[in-house]
């Protein structure tokens, strides 16, 4: 079995170029087994679409996130932010930043432990900041340094494990997800499947919500997109 965690890039490139031509996933029909080309311009229309964006929403949120880091430093000791290694664009290592919402000895950088309903690890901030997303507001910087973008498949960390087993053994397909750069909120989240994966099935939903998205990506699915994650996140938060 191939550790990767500890892969290269260039050979986890080449393993997610090569799987664009491998049908692993016919279980779940919209995972084409393709990896699609989307025109440039769409690419740069999404890019300025993030920059202008998160550049707002970072100065609109700035008392928030200001009153987001005092509770939790008057909560808990230890650092404002979360930082965790993800899975980026082309199968790259990013940083991705969160606000923390745990106690400072029980973090999991790795993400191998998944958070669960009344997880003892998370503080009563965190667990308000998890609920109404608001723990997801620093990734606005990782949009702003092109690591994210604002829609698109979820940032999974590095080793994340699904029903068990790591999640590209599971999915044989799943490093075609990281076509695109990965997303704050993306398809998968505005259907519902977001949660621990203790599934397999559900696990396997959310490739195919992700590569769905890739294959069929405009500018109008993104809005949608961000508008039912308003909806269904925001104001109707189900995170723990």
């Amino acid at each position: 079995m191939v550790d990767v965690m500890d892969m290269p890039e260039s050979s986890l490139r080449t393993r997610i170029q090569r799987a664009g031509h491998a049908n692993g996933l016919d279980m779940v029909s919209e995972l084409q087994g393709e990896n699609p080309t989307i025109p440039a311009l769409r690419l740069f229309t999404k890019r300025m679409a993030d920059l202008v964006v998160a550049a707002f929403a970072l100065a609109a949120l700035l008392p928030v996130l200001i009153a987001c880091a005092i509770a939790i430093r008057w909560e808990s000791p230890g650092p404002v932010f979360f930082r965790q290694i993800r899975w980026g664009q082309g199968g790259r290592k990013i940083t991705v930043y969160k606000f923390r919402s745990m106690h400072t000895d029980m973090c999991d950088a790795s993400g191998v432990n998944q958070t669960v309903a009344g997880d003892a690890r998370i503080t009563r901030v965190g667990a308000f900041l998890r609920k109404s997303n608001f723990d997801e507001l620093p990734q606005l910087i990782n949009v702003l340094k092109g690591d994210m973008s604002l829609v698109g498949p979820r940032c999974h960390a590095v080793g994340m494990k699904a029903a068990g087993v790591l999640y590209e053994e599971l999915v044989p397909n799943y490093h075609l997800r990281h076509a695109m750069k990965p997303g704050i909120t993306g398809l998968a989240q505005m259907r519902g499947l977001r949660g621990p994966t203790d599934t397999a099935a559900r696990s396997r939903a959310r490739i195919a919500a992700d590569l769905y998205y890739i294959q069929n990506y405009s500018v109008m699915l993104d809005f949608k997109i961000m508008l039912g994650t308003l909806k269904n996140e925001v104001f109707r938060g189900s995170g723990f």
